[in-house]
């Protein structure tokens, strides 16, 4: 990819990001939290700038990219690339085939549990009451957020109570309170997410963006852009749904201990599900290219 059309992408997926990127660093450097907008920023561990910068993916090169050179997982064309970028100009950089093959343990792992996420049947019965169960008996365990709690301790404490609780995302569920864990019907573990986790599922959603950027630089980043749009959009019905009254940022809740807010929280988690469902395709189509790049280094005898 020349110079001018690459530098042209870049930009374009900066200033993409940026609408997201520029608030949060504001808001930063005021010392000003966001309990719905800063979560992408403070939960996961991919940084501002490492969202900004463009990557083209696995198997493009790009001339006159010497920035790139010393990025993880680049090199200039010909140290260690496929013979088929051999035609491109001098001083290219390419993600290199021995960083991709060393990534192997992370495709395997990540493909397994995007693969047995996508089989699974959609499951639309939690509400949202992952929230809930973090708050509950507050009094005894504290609170995670400064917001008030709409319904007060008592009213949400009854809700967590009289409502069957079905967490499957254990990053979720790691977070409930002790009295609300053995509440829910299934026990997700660290190391069986693939046993549990279904496309219905709200932190399965955002987590995409999770596993597209631990794919970077090996997936371009329109993917990681695409996953976080969704990541950020979840994130606001996650909030909204929650126990907390945050209608001073703006976000009128919806009611899910009535029968109008669950009805309202299903419809909105369906869309989201949808919209998952090609980008988890996308991501599993990622991890079975690049588990088809050949390892051509010598092995030890």
């Amino acid at each position: 990819m020349s110079g001018p059309e690459w530098r042209a992408r870049a930009e374009a997926h900066a200033t993409r990001v940026d609408a997201f990127v520029e608030p949060h660093l504001a808001r930063r450097a005021e010392k000003v939290r966001h309990p719905v907008h800063d979560f992408l920023f403070t939960y996961y561990s991919h940084r501002p700038a490492q969202l900004r910068r463009w990557h083209p993916g696995y198997g493009v090169a790009l001339a006159d990219a010497q920035a790139y050179a010393g990025l993880k997982g680049y090199a200039p064309l010909g140290f260690d690339t496929l013979a088929s970028l051999a035609a491109q100009p001098a001083g290219a950089v390419t993600v290199t085939e021995a960083y991709v093959v060393s990534q192997r343990p992370l495709l395997t792992q990540l493909h397994t549990l995007l693969s047995a996420t996508a089989r699974r049947t959609p499951q639309f019965g939690c509400f949202g009451l992952h929230e809930w169960a973090m708050v509950h008996r507050s009094a005894e365990h504290g609170t995670r957020h400064d917001w008030p709690l709409r319904l007060g301790q008592e009213g949400t404490d009854e809700v967590v109570e009289s409502h069957r609780i079905g967490c499957s995302h254990f990053d979720a569920f790691r977070f409930f309170t002790p009295t609300a864990r053995p509440l829910n019907t299934l026990q997700p573990g660290r190391d069986d997410r693939a046993d549990f986790e279904q496309p219905g599922c709200l932190h399965a959603g955002m987590d995409l963006y999770k596993h597209a950027f631990r794919l970077s630089p090996m997936v371009s980043s329109d993917l990681v852009a695409d996953c976080f749009e969704l990541a950020r959009d979840i994130r606001v019905l996650d909030m909204r749904a929650a126990p907390y009254d945050l209608t001073d940022l703006g976000f009128d809740p919806v009611r899910i201990e009535t029968p109008e807010g669950k009805a309202a929280y299903v419809e909105a988690q369906r869309g989201f599900a949808e919209r998952g469902a090609p980008l988890r395709a996308r991501l599993v189509a990622e991890c079975e290219r690049l588990l088809e790049v050949p390892d051509r280094q010598p092995q030890n005898s």
